[in-house]
Formats: structure tokens, C-alpha cells, sequence
């Protein structure tokens, strides 16, 4: 092979390595960059993972907290409620107790039960139901009841006693064609203010 064509395979082979390197150098390059590119995103998903996790840990978090003050809420109000119903029966107890009494405070709060039921209804010819064991504590008081109802309300009222009924005390007054009664038994006075009582004795507890 002349020198003439040595050099210009010579040239040849340089260019092509000159070529090859450039290319390979590039090649390198846009490997590196899809490389850091990929190391980019990856860090970026795994971030974006972290924090919705994280988000998701937080949500969780507050939604047991939530959870476990309602549940807190709740057993404390169902613990208030038991000590209120039970102050509630010891009080149904005590009135019992006293009504079964020959207490003096039981009979003229018995009077005074007739008389509120007798006027509230207006007087008139008036039936009053009463427990067996009442009517001796009553019967003597009648006619007093009847003149003080008669003279706050300006009509003649007469106060009959009716059927026995079981209760723990108190009494039933009723007009005697039955078309108004009002019951003033102990049991149905509690009941009805109860609402009242329950927020009273809730303070008095829970104060």
C-alpha cells in the first residue's frame, strides 16, 4: 500500500474514532441525563408517596382522636345519666318512705295537692282518689280544703272520696262526670318534672 493510501486510511480510522468517541461521549451524556432525569422523578413520586401518606397518617390520626373523644363524650354522659337516674330513685324511695309515714310534712303536703288539683280545675263537685292508707290521714282535712278552695276561686267546691288507686302517694282530682282530671300522684309529679329536676340535680352533681 503506497503512503498516499496509508495516510488516507489513516485519516479515515481517526475521523471514525474521532466519531465514535463523540458519539460515545454523547450516548454517555444522554444516558447520565435520563439517568438523573429517572433519579428525578423517582424522587419526586417518592415524595409525592411520603406525602400523601403522610396525609393520610394525619387524616387517620384525627379521625381516631375524633373517634375516641366522642366515645370519651358519650360514656360520660352515660355515667352522668346512671348517677342522675339513681339520685332519682333514691328521691322516689324517700318519698315513698315519707308517705308511708304518719309525717306530718307528707300531710299537709298532701293538702296542699288537693287544693292546687281542685282549683286548677275550677272547683265544683270534684272526686279525689286516693292509696287505702292516705284516707285516714285526709279525711279530717276535707272540709277545710274544701272551704279554702271555695273561697280563693269564689265557687262552692265538695271534694268526694273516690276508689282507691295504687300509687306511692299523692292524689287523683277529677270532676264527676271523669271529663277532667288532674293526677297529682307522687310518681307523675316526678315524671313531670323530671326535665326540670334532671338539669337541677345535673348541677348539683356536676358542678
Amino acid at each position: 500500500m503506497s503512503t498516499g493510501t496509508d495516510k488516507i486510511v489513516s485519516s479515515i480510522v481517526s475521523d471514525a474514532q474521532i466519531k465514535a468517541k463523540t458519539l460515545t461521549d454523547e450516548a454517555e451524556k444522554k444516558v447520565s441525563s435520563i439517568l438523573l432525569q429517572g433519579e428525578e422523578k423517582a424522587l419526586i413520586e417518592k415524595n409525592k408517596i411520603l406525602s400523601e401518606a403522610e396525609k393520610q397518617a394525619n387524616l387517620k390520626y384525627q379521625q381516631v382522636i375524633s373517634e375516641a373523644k366522642m366515645n370519651s363524650r358519650r360514656m360520660e354522659l352515660e355515667a352522668r345519666e346512671e348517677v342522675i337516674e339513681e339520685s332519682f330513685k333514691k328521691a322516689e324511695e324517700k318519698l315513698k318512705e315519707i308517705a308511708s309515714s304518719e309525717s306530718l310534712e307528707y300531710l299537709e303536703s298532701l293538702k296542699g295537692i288537693i287544693t292546687e288539683a281542685a282549683i286548677e280545675i275550677g272547683g265544683g263537685e270534684l272526686i279525689v282518689l286516693l292509696k287505702k292508707d292516705d284516707l285516714p290521714k285526709i279525711e279530717d282535712s276535707i272540709a277545710s280544703i274544701e272551704k279554702d278552695v271555695t273561697n280563693k276561686i269564689g265557687i262552692k267546691t265538695i271534694l268526694e272520696i273516690g276508689d282507691n288507686i295504687n300509687t306511692i302517694g299523692g292524689v287523683i282530682v277529677k270532676t264527676k262526670n271523669g271529663e277532667i282530671e288532674v293526677n297529682n300522684t307522687i310518681e307523675t309529679r316526678l315524671l313531670r318534672y323530671k326535665k326540670t329536676l334532671r338539669s337541677e340535680v345535673a348541677k348539683i352533681l356536676f358542678k
